[in-house]
């Protein structure tokens, strides 16, 4: 289990990953469960994250814990469906703190045009067992996409790292080089979003610092 990006920066940034010990008992366990359950996202669409949004490009990092476990949501990007499935509460709360924060009303659920932008729509755990949250978790995943953070971290060209809810404020440690700039909330989830995730304004800070560090501004 590689991502498989043909001369994509990602291949060569996590190369080393691809032959450790960990990474190939993680692809022996998902190759396993997706052969005997059902699982998501789609087999293919696992590092879609990564395909849509080289290292190079990334200019913003969402970082969510693990894909949709309902049929045909997940689809490799963090908090992210296909537009003919109905948004999940998290996403539904994430577009109205959109809106109310920049004006915009999206009429698509589905973010790729954010990764194309240089947004990396990150799940911390890339795949999941249906009807399962957090089955896979503790399988090596972690550990993969912590290295992602980490070579993100090294970069001198500034990220913005959005950390919605207590397991990605939990990576705000590995984030130390000053050139980054980190926004962080209660998660968008309808259990905790009245607590400081609506009113808290994430897409328009994020662009405030890209502006300020002269990198194109996401259209939202």
């Amino acid at each position: 289990m590689e991502v498989q990006v043909i001369n994509k920066k990602w291949d060569i940034v996590l190369k080393e990953e691809f032959t450790k010990d960990y990474y190939k008992e993680l692809g022996t366990f998902v190759k396993t469960e997706y052969k005997n359950k059902i699982c998501f996202p789609p087999y293919p669409d696992i590092f879609n994250a990564l395909r849509y949004t080289d290292y190079d490009d990334v200019k913003i990092v969402i970082l969510g814990q693990d894909p949709y476990h309902g049929i045909n949501e997940a689809h490799g990007l963090s908090f992210s469906v296909r537009d003919n499935i109905k948004k999940p509460p998290s996403l539904l709360n994430i577009l109205k703190e959109l809106e109310s924060d920049l004006g915009i009303k999206r009429t698509t659920n589905d973010l790729t045009d954010w990764a194309k932008q240089g947004v990396l729509l990150l799940n911390a755990i890339m795949s999941v067992e249906k009807d399962k949250p957090l089955s896979h978790k503790g399988k090596g995943w972690e550990i993969f996409t912590d290295t992602v953070i980490s070579k993100l971290n090294e970069r001198e060209k500034p990220v913005v790292f959005i950390l919605w809810g207590s397991f990605a404020r939990s990576k705000k440690i590995m984030i130390t080089n000053p050139n980054h700039y980190i926004i962080e909330s209660v998660h968008p989830s309808p259990l905790s979003a009245h607590n400081g995730f609506f009113g808290s304004k994430p897409f328009s800070k994020a662009n405030n610092y890209l502006e300020k560090n002269n990198i194109e501004l996401v259209k939202w």
